[in-house]
């Protein structure tokens, strides 16, 4: 386990990829072309991007075949599977199975989305409310530990 880090992260920090026409890739963590985001170093080797296609635009990025991959849909309406013959709308989530590349075209008023990806830690998974911990012993000193104010740390990196 590693200590908990907090990043502050400003919008001013977060560049912008411009892949193809019609397609703005907010970098927040990750890579895309050349441009990679401010939030690195992160154990599961995450990417998060927020991106936004004009009305019939196209985008397609590659991602590691053993990430989890998943999109949620802000705004807007899109394919996201060129063998989808629906397509998905705003406040939806799109759970991507194993490939190698995902691809997502805008619908006739464009599309907003958060692309997010990210190594599975394949680790046991207790959680209550919104604390996730490994076992219920470290669940419940978590519990503990909150109830007296002194579970967040302040260790900043």
């Amino acid at each position: 386990m590693m200590a908990p880090r907090y990043r502050d992260v400003k919008a001013s920090m977060i560049p912008v990829a411009t892949p193809s026409e019609g397609v703005k890739v907010k970098v927040i963590c990750g890579q895309v072309g050349s441009v990679e985001g401010p939030v690195r170093h992160i154990v599961i080797d995450p990417e998060y991007l927020d991106v936004t296609l004009a009305p019939d635009a196209l985008f397609s990025h590659a991602v590691q075949d053993e990430h989890n991959v998943f999109a949620y849909v802000a705004e807007g309406l899109g394919k996201f599977d060129e063998t989808e013959q629906h397509t998905i709308n705003a406040e939806s989530i799109v759970l991507f199975g194993k490939g190698d590349e995902v691809k997502v075209e805008a619908g006739n008023t464009g599309v907003r989305f958060l692309l997010v990806s990210g190594r599975p830690l394949r680790e046991p998974v207790a959680w209550y409310g919104p604390i996730v911990m490994n076992t219920e012993q470290e669940l419940r000193i978590a519990l503990q530990e909150y109830e007296k104010g002194t579970f967040i740390k302040s260790e900043i990196a």
